[in-house]
């Protein structure tokens, strides 16, 4: 979904399509057709009260994501699921999630990403609070857990292209950094709430109560989001405000396709798919490594520190880029600094985990681990911004969160799957370091006059 800003007089007839002959509402061949009521911007109050709920809306989205591997254990053992299984159930939300990101960004941008972002927060909201349900009156809880994670992933894989939708349509070139990096600092606060007071309602109330309570309070923001943000109207879909189904036009297609053949993209492509794939590995199986490792520690202990580490990691590296590109040093090498240490550095501590450990030495490593993988967000998430990979990742995540089951079931060992997060990790590095750039690959300088092409 590109939202194409131009800025300049002249215009290539490759990208910009003339309607000066046509009527207001006709949608001329090889364009997309305008939505005028998407194109107004917010005011500066309005967009920072808009921050602060899109900011809860995805800290409680991660607080409904991360339930799951909080409650694995205590769920594996009321059900007796292996490990492999328990991978299973933990994975299948990728496999849901790696669908709709496209469409997700698809329809926000016809529709509107607050209309998307209304109807699939109340949908997984409801679904995070049905869960418990679904896995006690089902005869076989591994299926109904399974195919509700899915359902999970597919309702949850709109939220972030509907954020970047949204923000190019509401937000002035000018605020669209703030929103975005704050906004997306609410997964690090979400994980770090579910974190540690999911680990508190898991000793005292039980496994259940941490979904009834994120999922009720999601579906709550998303009532207080329609009833005064919204102001009451109904966040309707109509296929008619979806437009036509063959919107790329050939010229999209070979814009694409020239992308694609650039070693710079399919660098980027290559590295999102190992740093995704890394953290959903680790996002899923952390809580059972501490339980299996450690049965004695406190779930608020190593539920909450890493994350702790995490938002500030995250904010310092994103201020060492801006001034080491400031103080004149090449972007692409900031970049691949950056990367170094969120691939390269981190995975060394993630290989001091395979070793005998005490459990406060577990729970630096591991919160070293989290905090370099944050300087990702300076070096290849910023390199290019693009779906692709985004999904890319989400796909392979399936397959590192399930193999990562098998190879703990398989060998009795976690070395084996930090291992493996290790091997990804410095292929990916390898990759970035290697082909990785900073120039502009998305347009051909020698025919386009454009700037600011947000994907």
């Amino acid at each position: 979904m590109a939202v194409i800003q131009k800025h300049g007089k002249t215009y290539s007839q490759d990208l910009v399509c003339h309607k000066d002959n046509h009527p207001p509402a006709k949608i001329v061949p090889g364009c997309h057709k305008k939505w005028p009521e998407h194109t107004t911007s917010w005011s500066r109050p309005v967009a920072r009260i808009w921050t602060v709920v899109l900011l809860l809306g995805t800290c409680l989205l991660y607080c409904a994501r991360v339930a799951m591997p909080i409650c694995a254990v205590s769920m594996a053992e009321q059900f007796g699921w292996s490990k492999r299984e328990s991978g299973m159930v933990l994975g299948s939300f990728f496999w849901g999630y790696c669908f709709t990101q496209v469409f997700g960004g698809y329809v926000s941008d016809r529709v509107g990403g607050e209309k998307v972002l209304l109807l699939s927060a109340a949908a997984w909201g409801s679904m995070t609070a049905f869960t418990p349900i679904l896995a006690h009156f089902c005869s076989q809880p591994i299926l109904s857990m399974t195919l509700a994670r899915f359902l999970m992933g597919l309702l949850q894989g709109v939220h972030y292209p509907s954020l970047a939708s949204l923000c190019s349509q509401k937000v002035v070139e000018s605020e669209r950094g703030f929103l975005m990096s704050t906004v997306g600092s609410g997964s690090y606060l979400g994980t770090l709430v579910i974190g540690g007071a999911g680990s508190l309602m898991l000793d005292l109330y039980g496994w259940q109560s941490v979904f009834y309570v994120s999922g009720l309070l999601s579906v709550l923001w998303a009532y207080c989001m329609w009833k005064y943000l919204l102001k009451g109207e109904g966040p309707i879909i109509t296929l008619e405000s979806l437009g036509s189904s063959g919107a790329q036009s050939k010229l999209t297609k070979r814009h694409w396709l020239r992308l694609l053949k650039q070693p710079a993209v399919c660098a980027v492509i290559v590295t999102h798919l190992c740093t995704a794939s890394t953290f959903f590995t680790l996002l899923s199986w952390l809580p059972t490594f501490f339980k299996d490792t450690f049965p004695d520690a406190k779930g608020w202990v190593f539920n909450v520190i890493p994350w702790l580490v995490a938002i500030p990691s995250s904010l310092f590296s994103g201020c060492l880029s801006d001034h080491l590109i400031s103080q004149g040093f090449d972007t692409a090498s900031v970049r691949k600094l950056m990367q170094f240490f969120s691939m390269g550095v981190s995975s060394v501590f993630t290989l001091l985990l395979c070793g005998t450990t005490t459990f406060p030495w577990a729970v630096a490593f591991v919160s070293a681990t989290m905090g370099l993988t944050t300087f990702s967000h300076s070096g290849v998430s910023v390199n290019v911004q693009d779906l692709a990979p985004s999904c890319a990742g989400a796909l392979f995540g399936v397959l590192m969160v399930y193999f990562s089951g098998y190879l703990i079931e398989a060998t009795g060992s976690w070395a084996s799957v930090f291992a493996l997060i290790t091997t990804v990790n410095l292929l990916g590095l390898c990759t970035f370091l290697a082909f990785a750039e900073a120039r502009r690959v998305d347009i051909d300088s020698t025919k386009f006059r454009h700037h600011n092409i947000h994907i």
